[in-house]
């Protein structure tokens, strides 16, 4: 199988985003970096949306095993469970719940599954966004 080269436009437009994020990531508070941590996710679980719809599984893999990285070591990891209790080990349990349904629609190419962690990545995010980072402008992605 051989892939088309990449255009030069597309190499520098990739180029700045990644030196954007970059430099959004370095100046970023704590706070931040949790909301940075949602968009990641999400912005993973819809490339992985639209490798499912057009039968890409190698890309659908590749996108789901971001979006578990992302909410396995990101999100769920920075939660606080010395300080936080019971909220601490219920959003344990729903980001445990999240990774799950990730799994599942890989291994069955499970769009509902997809759905059901998207859905409750957006709800997770609103409330950070709503108690913590109000400033954080950036709509999650929607399919």
């Amino acid at each position: 199988m051989t892939y088309a080269p990449r255009s030069r436009t597309a190499r520098a437009t990739g180029s700045y985003a990644n030196i954007g994020l970059e430099t959004e990531v370095l100046g970023a508070s704590p706070e931040r970096l949790i909301s940075l941590l949602f968009r990641g996710a999400l912005t993973a679980i819809a490339q992985a949306r639209h490798h499912l719809q057009n039968g890409n599984i190698a890309e659908r893999g590749k996108a789901l095993s971001k979006a578990i990285d992302i909410v396995d070591s990101g999100l769920k990891a920075g939660v606080d469970t010395e300080r936080g209790g019971e909220v601490a080990r219920l959003l344990i349990a729903s980001y445990e719940l999240i990774i799950r349904d990730l799994m599942q629609a890989n291994l069955h190419s499970d769009e509902a599954k997809l759905d059901t962690a998207e859905k409750m990545l957006i709800d997770l995010a609103g409330a950070w966004h709503t108690a913590v980072d109000p400033q954080f402008s950036d709509p999650p992605p929607s399919h």
